[in-house]
């Protein structure tokens, strides 16, 4: 693709991964907010919850003053604490609502465009009560995000049987979970990850084209799930090039391609497309960022 990749979406990162010492709400935030938002490269940036009201503050001025659009990422509110939004125990599944609406008022609070989420685990045995589970706690949090203002509600597809055993899921799961909420809320999408293609066992055809309608923002990164053994196996987000992976220039190239051919990537609504991509053991987070760049743009060059 000759044209720049500017024109087609906003590129980001997603702050806690780049820097997972962030991951829990505090520690090094806004030193590490400055290295993403004084990068020319980056005109998008995901971030979590910040629990010190004068950090997001300072965060927010960060946003605002470097021109950089915001998503908001609830997933570690979730996972850091074993909360499940399809919870079939109903005080469990209030308790994961209720930290997400938090998450919702801290999203508006610093200007997000957009508030992700995932699915929780499930049996096999219960799955379509899991699923009902999931559709009410969704249909609060789109309501709930509604009456504050225009900010999008987006569930991010994950594994559904190998690291976090999420209900959505595979495609037709997915699918069917978009149909249904969509028929009430205009304000719920789905997010696909390349990350997580290996996981699912889908090319990007399989995983795009039949919830093409419903695809509202991108993730991009890498996945081990060739032997249980090896490093990183599962959904660790290794960087490009990582030993025994899936994804490099080549599978994101096909990724970008059906994005592109489906009109998600395009000039007249840019979405955000962002890394994905955490370091593994004692690897610079700084050097993780240019490898993806420089994977980003490769890809690019040769759509």
């Amino acid at each position: 693709m000759q044209e720049s990749i500017y024109k087609y979406m906003k590129v980001g990162t997603i702050h806690f991964m780049s820097y997972p010492d962030v991951m829990n709400g505090d520690g090094p935030i806004l030193e590490t907010l400055k290295r993403i938002v004084t990068d020319p490269y980056f005109n998008a940036i995901e971030v979590s919850w910040i629990k010190d009201k004068k950090v997001r503050e300072a965060a927010k001025k960060l946003f605002e003053t470097s021109h950089i659009t915001v998503a908001y990422g609830s997933q570690p509110r979730l996972l850091t604490i074993g909360l499940n939004i399809n919870d079939l125990n109903e005080a469990g599944r209030q308790k994961a609502v209720a930290t997400l609406k938090d998450g919702i008022d801290e999203a508006y609070e610093i200007g997000a465009v957009g508030f992700a989420f995932l699915s929780g685990k499930y049996e096999e045995s219960t799955k379509e009560e899991s699923f009902q589970a999931l559709v009410k706690s969704t249909k609060e949090l789109c309501n709930y995000a509604k009456q504050k203002g225009d900010m999008r509600i987006v569930l991010e597809i994950f594994d559904y049987d190998i690291d976090k055993k999420s209900i959505i899921g595979p495609v037709s799961m997915a699918k069917r979970f978009a149909e249904e909420i969509r028929k009430e809320y205009d304000n719920f999408g789905l997010l696909v990850d390349l990350s997580h293609l290996p996981l699912l066992r889908e090319t990007p055809e399989q995983a795009i084209l039949p919830i093409k309608d419903y695809i509202v923002h991108a993730h991009i990164g890498n996945a081990v799930v060739k032997d249980k053994s090896l490093e990183a196996y599962g959904d660790a987000h290794p960087r490009f090039g990582f030993p025994n992976s899936e994804n490099d220039v080549p599978q994101l190239v096909e990724f970008l391609r059906v994005l592109l051919d489906i009109g998600f990537l395009n000039t007249e609504n840019p979405p955000i497309v962002s890394f994905e991509v955490k370091p593994w053991g004692d690897e610079d987070p700084e050097v993780i960022i240019a490898n993806s760049k420089r994977v980003l743009n490769e890809a690019w060059a040769r759509l």
